[in-house]
């Protein structure tokens, strides 16, 4: 896959991942197909979900920058099994701050990169031209 593509579908992910999660979307829904039973459960699978699709945001931000740096694959599977775990045995109480911190974490990943890239090409802070208006 290409860092397009692995972009949106980590934008998708997490996107569908967090509504599931901080809404009652995937309650209700669940509940009128009648597997209300695992309602409960239902956090386990998506707080996971949401922290994978960052790590592939974070990959993909990663490739289309030009592969500047070391590769962020083992800081990224750590993360995201660091966060899981630290979510479960916290059971869920600081689930909004924790994945709140994960976003802007992710967001100066993003900014990182973006740097690197232009300080490379030698663009000032001011220039909009960079690798991601592709």
């Amino acid at each position: 896959m290409n860092d397009k593509k692995l972009l949106r579908t980590g934008f998708i992910g997490a996107t569908i991942a967090a509504i599931c999660c901080f809404t009652p979307a995937l309650v209700v829904l669940v509940g009128f197909v009648g597997l209300s039973a695992i309602v409960g459960w239902l956090d386990y699978g998506l707080f996971p979900i949401l922290f994978a699709s960052m790590g592939l945001i974070a990959y993909a931000l990663y490739l289309r920058s030009g592969r500047k740096g070391p590769s962020p694959t083992p800081m990224i599977v750590v993360a995201v099994v660091a966060l899981s775990a630290l979510l479960f045995w916290l059971e869920f109480r600081y689930a909004l701050r924790i994945s709140i911190a994960a976003t802007l974490i992710l967001a100066a990943y993003a900014y990182y990169l973006r740097a690197c890239v232009r300080r490379q090409n030698g663009q000032s802070a001011d220039t909009e031209e960079t690798v991601y208006d592709r």
